[in-house]
């Protein structure tokens, strides 16, 4: 893998398509050639849910010119209430065709690559394929440890990829509480605490008072689930139906970390020039 600002694409000019007036922003924003970055950047989105796909849309509305989606769901009729592609027409579409469709209306030229799999500690990076172009960074939106794990540890190794891990966005109901942090200073949320521990468990990360190099979005807020009889609400364990979830917040995680990468981009663009 290579860095940002070592990885060109060309991204072609499709007609109807005003590529350079739609993300026009970008370089008033970042300046030029940090927007060039962005629109030649390889950005792969691992889990296209709750939080992955308001990350691989707005990664697509930011203008990034390559996207790798990995996902094995199917669009849900209950994921209507929280992830951008899920609608009445999609409900039973594999997610990474639904946002692939979406995408297309959004920045017509990205080239978008659908996996259809689940990231498991066996099959990562290699699920990625070999001579592929290089990828300038991921978004970890999958809820499962050991994937999180593999993908935390690999991206500890390549300094040269932006990784973001995403925690839980269940059992939240206040955006405002999102916060990007490095795994260390992590709080309230068990899903990055299982990963923090297993990696300095089992992979020599450090303890306290140094950072993992690993950055993540959480919600610093209690996390909020109905009692046993559903009926009253309480910052415990999971019981019931299992933690609600609201799209203010999803979105914002998502967001959030597309938001970071953007900025790794742009930032590493600087730094080469």
């Amino acid at each position: 893998m290579t860095s940002a600002a070592a990885l060109t694409i060309a991204i072609p000019t499709l007609p109807g398509a005003d590529l350079g007036r739609r993300f026009s922003a970008l370089e008033r924003l970042y300046g030029v050639a940090a927007a060039r970055r962005i629109r030649q950047a390889h950005v792969v989105v691992v889990g296209v849910g709750g939080v992955g796909s308001w990350a691989a849309e707005a990664l697509a509305r930011s203008g990034v010119g390559r996207l790798t989606l990995v996902d094995m769901d199917h669009v849900a009729e209950s994921n209507i209430n929280r992830q951008v592609h899920a609608i009445d027409a999609t409900v039973g579409q594999a997610k990474v065709v639904a946002m692939q469709q979406r995408i297309a209306g959004i920045h017509p030229a990205c080239v978008v690559r659908g996996i259809e799999e689940f990231v498991d500690a066996d099959n990562w990076p290699g699920l990625l394929g070999e001579g592929g172009p290089p990828v300038d960074a991921i978004v970890d939106a999958c809820d499962q440890v050991r994937a999180k794990v593999a993908m935390a540890v690999w991206a500890r190794q390549k300094p040269g990829v932006a990784f973001i891990a995403a925690g839980a966005a269940g059992g939240k109901r206040l955006a405002h509480r999102v916060d990007v942090d490095d795994l260390t200073a992590v709080t309230h949320d068990p899903l990055l605490a299982q990963v923090r521990n297993r990696l300095r468990k089992e992979h020599g990360a450090p303890r306290e008072g140094r950072t993992m190099g690993v950055a993540c979005v959480f919600s610093r807020e209690p996390v909020q689930s109905v009692d046993a009889s559903c009926a009253t609400v309480s910052d415990g364990s999971l019981n019931c139906h299992g933690y609600g979830s609201i799209v203010s917040v999803t979105a914002t995680f998502g967001q959030c970390a597309a938001g970071w990468v953007l900025n790794q981009i742009a930032t590493l663009s600087s730094q080469a020039g």
